[in-house]
């Protein structure tokens, strides 16, 4: 489905990205670990338009969308969680939905969609004509996923989702990715809790200073003895 090929990208000056290469295949759900700073949002900035490529190819379903705004990578099926969730504070978790499904011309298909997002997250239908900025951090965590959802993507990006929440809300994260993945959405995940992340995950890099060092199954990625003693504190 996406293809990273010798992905280069700049801030200024700063080199962030250096010929990163990367898979994600259809039904999949790859995760990207690394140190603060080693490039994993950037990656996903630069997939999802907010960020132009240097130099390289991001191929997604055959064609290179390197460059192309971010509207426009959604209405061709790339959708993304926000680092820090990006929620819209001053509007109800139902306009904070709607918000998500601005390209969905069809308003018995958003409520149908709406829907999904609470049988997802039970606590957001209780909360639905609540201010978004009033909910908790793990409330709106839960709204920017379902939100991402509105839009159909064919590839859901997640960046850091369990970031600064509990250890149960977490669970509920990682549960509904299980669920997102087997409802056929292919989910390609930044996050900090690389142990658990692996363990919901099909495949996986390691990106050091914005190079890619490792790659393999998750399976092989926990096991590295190099990368369990650098990311999964052991």
């Amino acid at each position: 489905m996406l293809t990273l090929e010798n992905l280069n990208v700049f801030y200024g000056a700063i080199h962030a990205l250096h010929d990163v290469s990367l898979t994600v295949n259809v039904g999949e759900v790859v995760t990207l670990i690394g140190a603060n700073g080693a490039g994993k949002s950037t990656t996903l900035r630069a997939i999802t338009g907010l960020l132009t490529p240097r130099s390289g190819r991001i191929v997604f379903e055959g064609q290179d969308i390197a460059g192309l705004p971010a509207h426009t990578l959604v209405a061709r099926g790339i959708s993304m969680a926000p680092e820090g969730r990006g929620i819209f504070a001053n509007l109800t978790v139902v306009e904070n939905l709607e918000m998500g499904a601005y390209l969905v011309k069809d308003y018995a298909q958003v409520k149908r969609d709406m829907e999904r997002g609470f049988t997802l997250f039970p606590r957001l239908e209780e909360r639905m004509k609540q201010r978004a900025g009033t909910l908790s951090g793990g409330e709106q965590q839960m709204l920017a996923i379902a939100r991402a959802l509105m839009s159909h993507p064919k590839l859901l990006l997640l960046d850091e989702p369990s970031l600064g929440l509990a250890p149960l809300v977490c669970h509920t994260i990682f549960t509904t990715i299980d669920e997102i993945k087997a409802a056929g959405t292919t989910v390609l995940l930044v996050e900090q809790n690389a142990n658990a992340a692996l363990k919901h995950s099909d495949r996986g890099y390691v990106l050091e200073t914005g190079e890619v060092s490792f790659q393999g199954t998750a399976a092989a990625i926990a096991g590295d003895p190099r990368v369990r003693e650098a990311y999964l504190g052991e």
